[in-house]
């Protein structure tokens, strides 16, 4: 059976639509900035890959408020997968169309204002809704509740991997027979001052370019100095090619494999060999009954630290060699979304295939002997590929590599 893919989504730094989001990518622009949204004078990192505000159709203003920055996102880009795909519930049995959308750290919103709440006005102070709607699960709970899907719904939480994760499973799901419809993907939003703090105090992020924000996030660069967190969305609609093409969707791409490993090394440093990566991508190749050099374009995770990007290259040298594919990292351009990433990326993958364009790794002006990878330098680069991978590698040691394909 054939995983494909009939609709995508997206609310990102770079745009919310998927038009605007791919124009922004290939044409290489920022969607860091500094931030705005509170005062960060006294916080390190100043910066941020910010999304616009968004207003689902089916979320008036009191439910908006009602739930967390990141499950308003998923709505609106389950909104944008359901609409493209063109998927109708009173042709589908609805115990048969699921969600899977995670988050790496859902409701810290919510959680962060109740807590202040509590601390300045004691117990009554706190809302009855902030469990219902600070809970991991919150934002696929209510995208089912929004479109009536009431099949498989789970959330998978794996840090930074957590967006591939629910794409590899939610393809599962289909191939295993329990569900024709999935809505996967990731949603975030952490840019706020306990979170942009807790990140500060790791030393994780970039705070030597703040009066320069667009340049801050440089994958694979000698001159990085730590990642640039960002907030978004994206949701894939998949399902068989078979219940795809009977019904005449259009079909934008499909789901190859999904590998997967763990570091068991560190709570949040990776494996200076790559090896854990190395071993997740292997998997999704060899599952996915393809070569590496069937491989086209690679979407690094890169987040633009030390250790991830030295790390990550001797992953990608492990198992390609000298043969290594095209390579950038796109969170140069909207930040890491974190447990939105694996999504967001994952959908750059597919548009890659789609259109023809490999997206670039902005802000490389400096190379950096330990990172020796065959970057997309800067500018995006034309070429038609059949097959796109994404690195997905989340604190705590998951890893998550995913394979797409152009489905002929």
């Amino acid at each position: 059976m054939r995983i494909v893919v009939t609709g995508i989504g997206i609310v990102s730094p770079l745009g919310n639509t998927v038009k605007t989001f791919w124009e922004n990518l290939t044409a290489g622009r920022s969607g860091i900035r500094t931030i705005d949204t509170f005062d960060p004078t006294d916080y390190p990192a100043k910066i941020a890959g910010i999304a616009e505000d968004v207003s689902p159709h089916n979320m008036d203003n009191k439910e908006q408020r009602r739930h967390c920055r990141c499950t308003v996102f998923a709505v609106e880009a389950a909104n944008q997968a359901v609409a493209q795909a063109g998927v109708e519930l009173d042709r589908e049995d609805p115990y048969r169309c699921g969600v899977m959308i995670g988050s790496g750290i859902a409701g810290i919103d919510t959680i962060y204002d109740n807590c202040v709440k509590h601390d300045h006005g004691g117990p009554r102070r706190v809302s009855p809704l902030m469990i219902p709607t600070g809970i991991t699960n919150a934002a696929s709970g209510y995208v089912a509740q929004a479109h009536g899907y009431m099949g498989p719904n789970k959330v998978i939480v794996t840090a930074c991997a957590t967006g591939s994760h629910c794409i590899g499973d939610a393809a599962d799901a289909i191939r295993l027979g329990k569900a024709d419809v999935m809505l996967a993907g990731g949603t975030e939003s952490t840019i706020i001052p306990f979170a942009i703090a807790g990140f500060g105090a790791m030393r994780a992020l970039s705070t030597g370019r703040n009066d320069e924000p667009e340049k801050a996030s440089r994958p694979f660069d000698l001159d990085r100095d730590g990642f640039v967190m960002g907030e978004g969305a994206a949701v894939l609609v998949l399902e068989s090619d078979e219940h795809a093409k009977a019904r005449g969707a259009e079909i934008l791409g499909e789901i190859v494999m999904l590998g997967e490993s763990c570091d068991a090394y560190h709570i949040a440093a990776p494996r200076e060999d790559g090896s854990g990566p190395a071993a997740a991508m292997k998997q999704a190749l060899t599952l996915g009954k393809l070569n590496p050099e069937d491989i086209g374009y690679f979407n690094a995770h890169g987040t633009s630290t030390k250790l991830n990007d030295a790390s990550e290259t001797q992953a990608l040298k492990a198992v390609f060699g000298t043969q290594m594919p095209p390579v950038s990292s796109t969170k140069s351009m909207h930040g890491h979304l974190l447990g939105a990433a694996g999504a967001v990326e994952g959908a750059a993958c597919l548009l890659a295939i789609e259109h023809g364009v490999l997206p670039p790794n902005i802000n490389y002006e400096t190379p950096d002997p330990e990172c020796d990878v065959n970057i997309i330098a800067n500018e995006a680069r034309e070429a038609k590929i059949a097959f796109a991978m994404s690195n997905s590698l989340g604190f705590g040691g998951h890893n998550a590599s995913i394979v797409f394909g152009r489905y002929d």
